[in-house]
């Protein structure tokens, strides 16, 4: 590569412009004389035909494309001569003028041409077909696009990306300027995508001191985010501080002042405890306090009602199914609870007593709602009890506020709340705090709420430990269901995920038809035997589908053996390069049609459609969640975008700069895994962080597969996961708030 040189010159065209990451190829007319146009690339704003540009770069040999110009950094501005003038504007710059009106508009005011547009727009209408209106629409256009193209090169000096200098824009407008150079930090407030490191390294590069009472602020509310994607409620004021102190490398009384400042302007929540001083995010301390409260209220909301017995012996009649004794108290305490939540691990026929539940409040004509926190498990909710099942997003029908993910709304709350006699929840272990919450102010007074989920399940993703949390409270109604029964006995997987739970080490012998473990020293010959099963040994042994039916569930996502590399590798094997299989390349992925993809955050917005074998659309609306799966059907590069069909069969399109929110899935986190269930899982148990390789973790994978489960890696690994207890702890208060609330003493 050639030294950096300075090169100034007019866009003549912009051969590629990549929206997410600001990629472009264009085309240069060089102002100095008897050269030829130069091929130019970098990651850039948004360029226009006829512009003249200043660039700074070096001269590269690129082996497929030949010599190009690669920029780190332009300039641009207007055109000055007639041709480079009327280029700018008949290339689109502007909605409404084409080549033919940029001649003639150019033709009418020469040089003064982009002068009149921005200055006094209404001269305009001096053109023949232009009227006032348009005119002053022009002029509008065009001072919009100025006071962007300036933001945006502004914050190109600060190392954001195109894409985020226009969401940046777009929220504080002319004021971006000043705003990033007097508290960048701002911007991890408001800018989704945009967090604290980013921030501080746009304040380091506007002058701001390190030790600065902005940066401090900013520091503790990331310590406290960071506290929430790790699961935490809360974090004590005492590792507040040492973690932020830690981050920020500033002695501790700069962090009290800043946690004082915090404190006064309400910007946290400061609550002291017996046993210390609590400190939480707004939302999240009123969330936990609202959901104590309100499941008081539902709880003594209800008027009980007595079932008798021969009320249940004529639904086992009906059904073929005698309930054990813990099953038919669960049925009669669902009349009598205001609350109640159904806990038990697999074989213990949680799917039969919602089932008699069900039977019975039809039967007495009581109107209900089914839901699930994710697709998958809504769907198999749906399968199993043969109503109609929804995610609790889309039970609360949630809407969309604005291009920022965090800001979502229900339509469904306190003001509109659900109309339904009985709410039944599956797979409850999966709801974090904040979905609780909007869940609980959607249920009016008078309703009846059963939870459903095994406790012993990995927590929610998401903040808090909601269902172990109001089980500890002893406060509300809790049916165990503990009996295995004798057809769930005849399986391995139920009966060896009961021994992992018990913290006994699975019983692995030839006589198993669904458990299997596969012993392989390394972890280069653990990978090569998961390629086999999924490919060759599993979809023969099972008949099955080794796309729909088969899926990988690893502890980690880094190693040969994590979820990353497994992706790469089993996409190369399952769904390999074909004439026929289009592809797009996305920063270090590679997606191709026919691949098995994750949703990986939550989309409000994003339309989905249903259609029916016709191709007629039968359902639709907005929103996918993170952890819905599906598969990627069509890739259109004249139109950058692609589409995926998920499990249950909602279609979404997805524009190229969109595709950070994809992932490969042909194997997934088992973390990822919950609330779904798969015919066969593999699992990888090799090598790991002890945090990670836990019996938790082993029993919520295992849990994850109706016909059989495949272990491939070390015996000393597995009895280490097996021997390992260890819960990663949350702070949370929900359960200490239930019991003041109802006033009786722990």
């Amino acid at each position: 590569m050639k030294e950096a040189q300075n090169i100034e010159g007019v866009v003549e065209n912009v051969i590629y412009h990549n929206e997410d990451n600001g990629f472009t190829v264009f085309s240069l007319a060089e102002n100095a004389k008897n050269s030829k146009n130069i091929i130019c690339t970098g990651n850039l704003p948004r360029l226009n035909t006829g512009e003249t540009v200043k660039l700074r770069g070096s001269f590269v040999n690129n082996p497929k494309y030949g010599v190009q110009l690669a920029v780190d950094h332009i300039e641009k501005s207007e055109p000055t001569t007639l041709q480079g003038i009327e280029k700018y504007l008949g290339s689109g710059v502007i909605s409404g003028i084409g080549q033919r009106l940029a001649k003639r508009i150019v033709d009418t005011f020469g040089e003064q041409t982009l002068t009149v547009i921005d200055e006094t727009p209404e001269r305009l209408a001096e053109i023949k077909g232009i009227s006032l209106e348009k005119a002053a629409g022009i002029g509008a256009v065009y001072h919009e696009q100025s006071e962007l193209r300036r933001a945006v090169l502004f914050l190109q000096d600060y190392g954001i990306s195109p894409t985020f200098a226009q969401r940046i824009y777009k929220r504080f407008r002319e004021a971006t300027q000043d705003i990033v150079k007097s508290n960048p930090y701002v911007l991890a407030d408001e800018i989704a995508g945009i967090g604290f490191k980013t921030a501080d390294a746009i304040a380091a590069r506007v002058g701001m001191p390190f030790d600065s009472v902005q940066r401090v602020k900013a520091g503790l509310k990331y310590t406290l985010s960071q506290a929430a994607s790790n699961g935490h409620v809360y974090l004590p004021k005492q590792v507040l501080l040492e973690d932020a102190a830690a981050l920020l490398q500033l002695p501790g009384e700069l962090i009290e002042i800043g946690f004082t400042e915090l404190s006064m302007d309400r910007s946290l929540v400061v609550e002291t405890q017996p046993d210390g001083v609590a400190v939480y995010q707004n939302a999240f301390f009123y969330a936990e306090n609202y959901i104590a409260k309100k499941l008081t209220d539902l709880a003594g909301s209800v008027h009980g009602k007595t079932i008798n017995d021969l009320d249940i012996d004529r639904i086992e009649a009906e059904t073929g199914v005698a309930l054990a004794s813990n099953q038919r108290r669960a049925v009669e305490e669902a009349f009598k609870s205001g609350v109640l939540v159904i806990t038990g691990g697999p074989g213990t026929g949680k799917t039969t007593t919602i089932n008699a539940i069900i039977k019975l409040m039809l039967k007495q004509g009581l109107e209900m709602e089914l839901a699930a926190p994710t697709g998958r498990a809504a769907k198999r909710v749906s399968e199993t009890t043969g109503l109609d099942a929804k995610t609790i997003h889309r039970l609360l029908e949630i809407s969309y506020m604005s291009d920022d993910p965090r800001r979502q709304t229900f339509s469904r709350n306190e003001d509109n709340p659900l109309e339904t006699d009985v709410i039944i929840i599956d797979e409850s272990s999966m709801v974090d705090i904040l979905l609780m919450h909007h869940l609980l102010k959607a249920i009016a007074l008078g309703t009846r709420l059963i939870l459903v989920g095994d406790v012993d399940q990995l927590p929610s993703v998401g903040p808090g430990n909601v269902l172990r949390d109001i089980i500890d409270s002893d406060r509300v109604d809790v049916v165990r269901l503990t009996e295995i029964f004798r057809q769930a006995q005849e399986s391995a997987i139920v009966m060896n995920a009961h021994r992992i739970n018990r913290g006994e080490y699975p019983a692995l012998n030839d006589k198993s038809k669904d458990f299997f473990f596969i012993k392989r020293q390394t972890a280069e010959e653990t990978e090569q035997t998961i390629i086999q099963l999924v490919t060759r040994r599993l979809p023969g042994y099972m008949g099955c589908d080794m796309f729909s039916d088969i899926q990988v569930l690893s502890p980690t996502r880094k190693s040969i053996i994590g979820v990353n590399s497994l992706n790469m590798d089993l996409q190369r094997h399952m769904n390999p390069p074909s004439p026929d299989k289009r592809e797009k390349e996305y920063r270090n992925l590679l997606f191709r049609e026919g691949d098995k993809v994750m949703q990986m955050k939550n989309n409000y917005s994003v339309a989905w459609r249903v259609e029916n074998g016709a191709g007629r659309v039968t359902d639709e609306g907005v929103g996918v969640f993170n952890g819905d799966q599906g598969c990627i059907t069509k890739i259109n590069d004249e139109d950058e975008y692609l589409t995926v069909k998920f499990d249950d069969d909602r279609v979404v399109r997805y524009d190229f700069n969109q595709l950070d929110e994809l992932e490969l899935s042909f194997a997934v986190t088992i973390h990822k895994a919950q609330g779904s269930e798969y015919k066969a899982v593999v699992i990888p148990v090799h090598t790991g962080p002890p945090m990670l390789m836990s019996k938790n973790l082993l029993y919520t994978a295992v849990t994850r597969a109706k016909e059989l489960v495949v272990i491939v890696g070390t015996e000393e690994m597995l009895k280490r996961m097996v021997a390992n207890n260890r819960e990663t702890h949350r702070y949370t208060l929900l359960s200490a708030r239930i019991r003041k609330i109802m006033e009786v003493k722990p």
